[in-house]
């Protein structure tokens, strides 16, 4: 993808936003590899304690089909190869940036079809989670962005027919120096949309060790 399509500052709408996200993330594949740090997550401990609270979702389940949003290089399917082994799980990972379903494709050659680049989801599943897609905003003006989580979220809600998961940042003190680029929203806004758009129930996680909270929606 061409940088240059994308003037620093000129994005004021929701194409700008997946084409710049898309360039972001397949730089990170490009440096790192299929690593945490290959999707700006820290270390592999943190990464797989997101899963831990996403899939709380679906924990007393047996078999499920599940959509991984902005999936990476797969990282969640590797988890759930280990910690489902007595459950069948209908995975698919999607992503925006081809780069990242290149990564996806080569660390599990088996399972090359259970990742596809777009920016939502081809099918429907029994649910879906979003690991970290909403955390990092670059220059994207705050609203446009929020049209982003907004538009996102809707179509998480029209992919999923019994619940959605997904994480955000949370806000830190004025004395905490967070870099601008991190979208840190106040809790109460988005667990309102869902409820009063979505017309979903939420469950809030927190105090998980992480400046985060893990939204639980189920319909």
């Amino acid at each position: 993808m061409n940088a240059r399509a994308i003037p620093p500052g000129a994005i004021d709408d929701l194409d700008g936003v997946y084409q710049r996200t898309a360039l972001y993330y397949s730089r990170k594949i490009a440096q790192f590899g299929p690593q945490p740090s290959g999707v700006d997550w820290r270390c592999e401990p943190t990464q797989q304690l997101r899963f831990v609270q996403l899939l709380k979702l679906c924990d007393s389940v047996g078999d499920f089909s599940l959509n991984d949003v902005g999936c990476g290089y797969g990282a969640l399917l590797g988890y759930l190869a280990r910690r489902r082994r007595l459950h069948r799980v209908d995975y698919l990972g999607i992503d925006i940036a081809p780069a990242m379903i290149e990564a996806a494709r080569g660390a599990w050659p088996r399972h090359k079809k259970r990742f596809v680049a777009a920016a939502s989801s081809p099918r429907t599943a029994d649910y879906s989670v979003a690991s970290g897609v909403f955390n990092v905003r670059l220059d994207v003006d705050l609203a446009v962005w929020e049209r982003f989580v907004e538009r996102t979220l809707r179509q998480m809600r029209e992919t999923s027919s019994l619940g959605f998961a997904f994480n955000l940042m949370t806000p830190v003190p004025p004395t905490v120096d967070s870099p601008a680029e991190l979208y840190r929203p106040a809790p109460d806004q988005w667990i309102a949309f869902c409820e009063r758009e979505l017309g979903a129930k939420v469950q809030t996680l927190t105090g998980y060790g992480l400046h985060e909270q893990t939204l639980l929606v189920r319909y």
